[in-house]
């Protein structure tokens, strides 16, 4: 079966960093973490939520991986990245990733983004990331997470 164009990039993106990857095309939306979660048969602390800020003062893409289950301290985030975040609305989010809300993979963006991992993604086995698209997503373990991403594994969360 094929892949939409965006569900493509990010297999394409696993791919090429060597992770033997699949990623999966569902009927039904995995938008949110709740659907993800039922989606897969497993847990909401288990998806990783992708969420986009911008940086205020250079206009960076910051991309924070948290676990579902939680909130994510936006105070905790401007301290590690050492300014504060702004909130990044759907046309930037789209603009400087190459995806839309719902749908934020942790691979595969336009622009290199800062990353920050939650430290509580690490506890988990394995989870399950979005990959393009509202209703794709694949599996992976925390630490293949963090060697694709490159990100910063803190605590992010509220």
């Amino acid at each position: 079966m094929s892949l939409s164009p965006s569900a493509q990039k990010v297999q394409d993106a696993l791919t090429a960093r060597g992770f033997p990857l699949t990623v999966l095309e569902l009927t039904q939306s995995t938008r949110t973490s709740a659907e993800a979660a039922e989606a897969v048969g497993g847990t909401v602390a288990q998806i990783v939520k992708s969420i986009i800020f911008r940086a205020a003062n250079t206009d960076r893409v910051v991309l924070v991986l948290t676990s579902g289950a939680n909130r994510v301290n936006e105070r905790a985030v401007s301290a590690l990245l050492g300014e504060p975040l702004a909130k990044a609305d759907a046309d930037f989010v789209r603009a400087r990733t190459g995806f839309v809300i719902g749908g934020v993979a942790p691979v595969g963006h336009t622009e290199t983004p800062a990353t920050f991992i939650d430290e509580d993604l690490l506890g988990h086995a394995e989870v399950w990331a979005a990959a393009g698209t509202p209703n794709a997503l694949f599996k992976l373990t925390p630490d293949q997470l963090v060697r694709m991403t490159g990100g910063q594994v803190a605590r992010v969360k509220v």
